[in-house]
């Protein structure tokens, strides 16, 4: 698996809460993160509103590749 670098800014007051959350379930902030973002990627998944959104953008993206002679 690779792993991508992603630098995250926070208020303070989140980062604290999220430093709060972390310690209290023994696991490092980059684990609470990824979990956090993993569930919100399963809601975003299962809403079929976001996925048509979804679908919309990937077909302009795809008709402006094919403008731009990039893709056919």
């Amino acid at each position: 698996m690779s792993i991508k670098v992603m630098t995250l800014h926070l208020p303070d007051s989140m980062a604290k809460k999220l430093g709060a959350v972390a310690r209290a379930e023994g696991l490092p902030i980059s684990e609470v993160l990824r979990e956090g973002i993993e569930n919100h990627l399963a809601a975003r998944c299962s809403d079929e509103g976001f996925k048509e959104r979804l679908r919309k953008v990937h077909k302009e993206d795809r008709d402006v590749l094919n403008d731009l002679g990039i893709e056919d």
